[in-house]
């Protein structure tokens, strides 16, 4: 085994305590993180799940031929945003009343004709359902003589475009926020060790090793150091998603990379500290 992983794995053993509350520090500076994460995730998955639901629906008049809905749904279908398109006869179109609608089951029940008009529902792909795309569509669909009224709920579409932009945005701020907290208990932890052993470091100083020689222990444990405080946030960051699913109410779990780039980042973030702690306390030897 090398001289500097049994020196990097004797550390563990010489001060388990400095090591272990780095380890610590490491994990619970990720474990911020790594909830700011799961909740903005579910945020966000909130937002696309509202946002799958976008549709257009045209109501036609009564006027309307066979070949003129023919064409018109041959033409929609190949426009680029357009993802399905949907004929509701005015027969569909009561019954879904009536089944959305049940307090008034009986009202629709007694009507001697049926009010509703046939339509077209144009739902849209995804990466296609911002407001502009939604509305140059509707523009479309508007144009054809036989459509009586477009629908697509504008206001509240561009309400929820406004909300992802603004979720992204302090996603953004309050996610590096956290990172440079982060960054620097890390960098805290990794110093105190640092400085623990510098009495160790100034006899290696004194026997005429290289700075490279003494650098090479500390930097692998600040690496080992940060993959187990990376794997213990991922850890704790599971173990609490799964006390909110089973307790409060449902959440889903992040995404594999996220997990996998919370211990690297980890590992990272013992390596850089480590390196800067130790060159540090070097360029004052």
């Amino acid at each position: 085994m090398p001289y500097a992983l049994r020196e990097a794995l004797a550390a563990f053993r010489r001060t388990p305590l400095l090591t272990g509350l780095s380890v610590v520090a490491i994990a619970f500076a990720l474990f911020v993180i790594g909830l700011f994460g799961l909740t903005a995730f579910n945020i966000r998955r909130a937002i696309e799940r509202v946002e799958e639901k976008v549709e257009i629906v045209a109501y036609l008049t009564d006027a309307t031929t066979a070949g003129q809905l023919d064409l018109a749904q041959q033409e929609l279908r190949k426009l680029p945003e357009v993802e399905r398109v949907t004929y509701v006869t005015r027969t569909e179109a009561l019954a879904t009343a009536m089944a959305e609608m049940e307090e008034f089951k009986d009202v629709f029940s007694d009507l001697e004709q049926n009010p509703l008009p046939a339509s077209l529902e144009v739902r849209m792909k995804p990466g296609n359902r911002g407001p502009e795309q939604v509305e140059r569509v509707a523009k479309r669909i508007q144009a054809y003589p036989f459509v009586e009224d477009v629908r697509y709920g504008r206001d509240w579409l561009n309400q929820i475009f406004t909300l992802r932009r603004i979720a992204a945005g302090v996603a953004m701020v309050i996610g590096g926020a956290f990172a440079v907290v982060a960054a620097i208990v890390i960098a805290t932890a990794v110093r105190i060790t640092v400085f623990a052993r510098r009495e160790e470091i100034g006899i290696m100083r004194l026997v005429g090793a290289t700075d490279g020689f003494v650098q090479r222990p500390f930097l692998l444990e600040g690496i080992i150091s940060g993959l187990l405080g990376g794997l213990l946030a991922a850890g704790l960051t599971y173990a609490t998603f799964r006390l909110l699913s089973d307790t409060m109410f449902q959440v889903e779990w992040v995404p594999l990379e996220w997990v996998v780039a919370v211990v690297i980042v980890g590992t990272a973030f013992g390596l850089l500290s480590s390196l800067v702690a130790v060159r540090r306390h070097l360029s004052q030897v």
